[in-house]
């Protein structure tokens, strides 16, 4: 029988884990992390990433209150965020974009995500998200506000990813997606749970049901094109896939939070 004790040790080790898989934060961790307990850790990851969204808002407020204007503030606050996660996502965007847009077939594609040169593809990929994370940021345009935003993007932008990592196949027998498996039903809702709450608190209910929509048609969107790619999802897929949503929650809270306070 679990002890409450050991159960509020394990979802602390859950929290460290999935802290340290998406941050380069020190945090002290007695072995090197298995595939299984990244996915059993999985449903902590929206946590992990509303602490990167708290990074970028914290520089974007410092920015501001030295009397930087809303572009500068937004590129300090984005350059907060990928020091935070060490452009972890970024990194997967960019071989998955290279790979896609430059492969021949599926072996081919597959060896071009795993090569780390940068290629045309993902280059003007990492461009396109960095701009419009940026000229999104910089259009919302107040510190109470962009806090929101950043911390609904950072932590609902994670929670889909268990369950594509549940409903797509690994397209390789080894590395990251292969290792860690499909997450635990518990785990992917949970995950799923805390995305949608940050989406209903940072932006209220009508803009985390469009998130939702969004994110959802997203995710089947890129489900369908990573099979016909390369047969199946990889590290490098899911890492565009965070990116890709956290673009659509920015959006949306552009739209919705223009100008706040």
């Amino acid at each position: 029988m679990t002890t409450p004790g050991a159960s509020l040790l394990g979802l602390a080790t859950d929290l460290k884990i999935s802290i340290l898989f998406c941050t380069r934060l020190p945090l002290a961790h007695s072995a090197a992390i298995e595939g299984h307990e990244l996915a059993r850790a999985s449903w902590a990851l929206p946590v992990a990433g509303a602490l990167v969204g708290g990074v970028g808002a914290s520089i974007y407020w410092f920015a501001v209150r030295l009397g930087l204007p809303a572009q500068i503030a937004a590129a300090l606050a984005l350059a907060a965020t990928l020091v935070a996660t060490g452009c972890l996502h970024e990194d997967g965007l960019a071989d998955c974009s290279d790979g896609f847009g430059g492969g021949k077939n599926r072996e081919h594609k597959l060896t071009i995500m795993r090569d780390s040169r940068l290629g045309t593809f993902g280059a003007c990929a990492l461009v396109l998200s960095l701009m419009l994370r940026w000229a999104a940021l910089a259009s919302i345009a107040g510190p109470s506000s962009v806090a929101l935003a950043l911390i609904a993007a950072h932590a609902a932008a994670r929670a889909p990813l268990q369950a594509f990592m549940r409903f797509v196949p690994p397209a390789r027998t080894d590395g990251l997606s292969a290792h860690a498996g499909r997450p635990p039903w518990p785990s992917t809702l949970a995950a799923g749970l805390l995305g949608a709450l940050a989406l209903a608190l940072c932006l209220g209910p009508i803009a985390a049901a469009i998130a939702i929509l969004l994110l959802s048609s997203a995710g089947i969107l890129m489900a369908w094109l990573s099979v016909q790619q390369i047969g199946g999802q990889t590290g490098d897929v899911l890492g565009a896939l965070e990116q890709i949503n956290e673009i659509l929650i920015l959006l949306v809270a552009t739209i919705l939070l223009k100008g706040g306070a």
